[in-house]
């Protein structure tokens, strides 16, 4: 059950689902797929997957079963009262690291162990260099698995608690729907003095080309506890982060986002991290 041809079962044929079941087909794995909708199966069967007419067949025809689902409580919709005995479900949906612990004690109590998955990609990358999954559970569940899963991306085992790979994946997310909102936040600023945003692009890109370059230092500055601010300190960005705010108040734009972030530096210079690095703002933030 270790080698290329490891036959598994995938529940959840939206495009993600879809695609991981195609990458399985390519590289050789016999894959039973089963979908509410079952016509979105039709193009997979056509490429050499088994369609299963319910899902209890589904989980039945393999021991290795992949969940590719909105969230943890489509799950137990799914496979409540389908025997579970001897699986071994890796859930890749989406939920928070709390109903990852609720869910590893649900299956166990079927006889079933959960590994947590989060796919780090789009559905157009999955299998590709840049595909990596955070996975957690036990080790010795996960690693006869390892070879196969690494179909759909390279596995990132960040330990044995069920939460850790949902925790690492959703601060991921945290970073990158933040970081997507001030993007349009940033062209929706220029925006009210008409400028399009094709002529600002570059300059933007720049700007998120370059956060990669604070990277280390803020993490020494984390894992130090130590917050130095002779450069750009929290009482000078704060007055930038009032500007900001300022600026969009004016544009007439909607300064919410802004707003988030002035609080911070509001906050953080209230419990005296003036004159610190911005880093501090973790302490706010830790805090909160």
């Amino acid at each position: 059950m270790t080698g290329e041809k490891t036959p598994l079962t995938l529940i959840g044929l939206g495009p993600m689902g879809r695609g991981m079941v195609a990458k399985f087909l390519e590289h050789g794995h016999p894959v039973t797929v089963w979908n509410r909708t079952a016509s979105r199966a039709d193009e997979l069967v056509a490429k050499g997957a088994v369609r299963a007419e319910t899902a209890a067949a589904a989980v039945g025809a393999n021991r290795l079963v992949l969940l590719s689902l909105t969230d943890y409580a489509a799950m137990y919709e799914i496979l409540d009262g389908t025997p579970l005995a001897g699986r071994v479900v890796v859930n890749l949906s989406s939920d928070t690291p709390e109903e990852t612990v609720r869910a590893a004690a649900w299956l166990a109590e079927r006889g079933a162990e959960l590994i947590t998955g989060g796919v780090m990609v789009p559905a157009p990358l999955i299998g590709t260099e840049s595909a990596y999954v955070f996975y957690s559970g036990p080790r010795e569940v996960l690693e006869p698995y390892e070879p196969t899963l690494s179909v759909i991306g390279r596995p990132e085992y960040v330990g044995a608690e069920h939460s850790l790979a949902q925790l690492f994946y959703q601060a991921q997310l945290d970073a990158f729907l933040t970081g997507l909102a001030g993007i349009l936040h940033a062209f929706a600023l220029v925006g009210t003095a008409g400028v399009p945003a094709r002529d600002f692009v570059r300059y933007l890109a720049d700007n998120v080309d370059s956060l990669g370059l604070y990277l280390d230092e803020t993490v020494r500055h984390l894992d130090e506890g130590n917050h130095p601010g002779d450069e750009a300190n929290v009482l000078m960005m704060g007055a930038t982060a009032r500007h900001v705010v300022g600026a969009s108040e004016a544009g007439g734009i909607d300064a919410e986002l802004p707003r988030a972030v002035q609080s911070l530096y509001d906050r953080a210079i209230a419990a005296g991290h003036g004159r610190e690095s911005w880093t501090s703002l973790i302490e706010v933030i830790r805090k909160r």
